[in-house]
This record gives structure tokens, sequence and C-alpha cells, in this order.
């Protein structure tokens, strides 16, 4: 099996991992992308861009993330589709294990990201990107004036409703449970004006068809029929994600959450590793906040490599 030896090696190709690409490549450190999949991602299945600064919202996540990976490439990253089995972080040089190679690096960058639950509902799938979505922060805007529903009971969906009543005409709070009596979050949206709690009740089906999604299939428990709700959004949020870290093998420490530990300059506990965006299970999960980390995780890494005692901004020319 061949080695390749590489300055920096970055685990995963979405936002964070490019954009620390980016930067490490005009650093003229000899950098590679390993990435298994660039289709599946968080940002590649994001129907349209609406919050990135300076992207056009005619532009879909995908494009964005295509343009992302050739301006790394262009100034000099070496792009592998490639599943990372191992890697080994002792010693100066790090080790990465994939099929097509074995990667020696000085610096190691974990930004495989974080895994989406599978779909738990008939429809899920098929609209995903049409009208499901998993963020209300990334599409909320797009449902203006018109109906949605969320599903779920946890924080988080609390949360991504309460930033969709400032958009919808009416949020249809779908909840299988009740929230629990001190859950102050959970009441303060029900009170909302234009907020409908629907106790008790299971999403069966989400409809709809290549225009995107035109209602719900909804069954109470105190009903022996189902109901339909046309809306145009469905908001899913049932069990969150995980962040990828499986091929650590213990070697990295993580937190309660399962997101890995980093500093103020994305370094892990293990000297020479460092880790961004999802991976670290960050509370705002956003394309913005993950190329940032990469961007400090790049510097960083310059300094590291050249044993400098100071970040060079470089953007200040003499």
């Amino acid at each position: 099996m061949d080695i390749i030896e590489v300055d920096v090696a970055i685990i995963g190709g979405g936002p964070a991992g490019c954009t620390c690409a980016l930067y490490t490549s005009r650093a003229d450190l000899k950098t590679v992308i390993l990435d298994k999949n660039p289709s599946v991602g968080a940002l590649a299945i994001t129907h349209q861009i609406a919050n990135y600064p300076g992207v056009s919202n005619e532009l879909s996540g995908e494009a964005l993330l295509d343009l992302m990976r050739d301006q790394a490439i262009e100034y000099g990253t070496d792009y592998h589709r490639a599943q990372v089995f191992g890697v080994d972080v002792s010693g100066d040089l790090k080790t990465v294990y994939t099929p097509e190679g074995t990667f020696k690096c000085k610096a190691l960058v974990l930004a495989s990201g974080a895994m989406g639950r599978p779909a738990s509902f008939k429809g899920e799938a098929e609209l995903l990107g049409k009208g499901v979505s998993y963020c209300a922060t990334c599409d909320g805007a797009f449902y203006r004036d018109k109906e949605v529903a969320v599903i779920g009971v946890n924080k988080e969906a609390i949360e991504e409703a309460q930033v969709l009543t400032k958009f919808a005409s009416k949020v249809h709070w779908i909840t299988s449970n009740d929230p629990k009596d001190d859950d102050l979050l959970a009441k303060d949206l029900i009170a909302q004006p234009n907020v409908q709690h629907w106790s008790k009740t299971r999403l069966m089906l989400i409809e709809g068809n290549e225009a995107g999604v035109s209602g719900v299939q909804i069954k109470s428990r105190t009903k022996e029929t189902q109901e339909h709700l046309p809306v145009d959004g469905v908001f899913v949020y049932m069990s969150g994600s995980k962040p990828i870290t499986d091929f650590l093998g213990g070697q990295i420490a993580l937190k309660e959450d399962g997101g890995v530990v980093v500093d103020d300059f994305m370094s892990t506990t293990s000297e020479g590793v460092w880790a961004i965006g999802d991976i670290r299970n960050t509370p705002f999960k956003q394309a913005v906040v993950a190329a940032s980390d990469g961007c400090i995780a790049a510097m960083a890494i310059d300094r590291y490599i050249n044993s400098r005692k100071a970040i060079r901004v470089d953007w200040v020319h003499s």
C-alpha cells in the first residue's frame, strides 16, 4: 500500500475542511483532503443558501461546496475520495489509514462532521431539501407568511420553533409526548399567538411532490382517524446528530455530548491534531461557523509547523 507524506491531512471535505485546506495551501503547506462522499454532508443537501455572507440565495448548498472545494484545489490542495478507517496520532507524524493508501502528516485536521439520524417518517427522505429541513435558522426565512410543522419535543425543536414564529403565519408544533411541566421554554412557545400545539400526536406522513411539501398527515391518541394539515415546510428534530468520531479509536478526548474537545485555536488534546466544524458538536451548526473554524485551525497549523511564536495575519502587508 502506498504511503503519501504531506504537511496537512484533513479528514472531511465540508465547509470547515475546504476552508482549512484553502488557507494551508495558500501558506505553501502540502495539503490533502480525504473526503468519503462530497454529496452527503449538511451543506451539500441544503436546497438553497440564504445566509452565507456574499452568496446569492439562488445558489444551492451543493454548488457553494463545489466552489469551496475547487478554490482549495486551485491553490494546491490534493483532493481524494477516500474512506478513513483509522488514525494513529502518536508520534510527531500522524498516520491516516484508507483503502487507497496510508497518509503521513505533520498536522491532522478532523473535519468529518456529524452524522444525521436516519429518516423517521414516510416522505421525509424523499422531500429533504424540498420542504423538509433540519435547520430553521437556515431555512426559516423561506416560509414567511406560510404554515409550517415542527416535529419533536426536545430543546432543539423548541428553540427552532421559536425561530420560525418570526416568519411563519402559523407554526404547528407536533409532539408525541407533552413537554415537562417545568419546561419554561415550551410554555413560552405555546403562548405565542401563531403557534398551535398538537399534544400527544404522531406524524404519520409528509406529503408532497417535486414542487415541494404540500402537507402532513397526523394522528392524535384521542382520535380514531388521521388528520390532514396543509403546510409548506416540515422541520424535524427527533434525535439530533452525532459527531463522526468512530475512526479515532479513543485517542482524542471527547465531551459528554460526543463532540471533540478543542481550545480557542481548534487544537485537540493531542498535539498536532485539530478538530473543526460539526465534529465539535457546536450549538450553531452553520456553514459560516464551520468555515471560521477552518480558518482558525489553518492559521494555528501554519504557526505550529513553522514554529512561529505569533500568528502572521495574511492581510497585513509591508
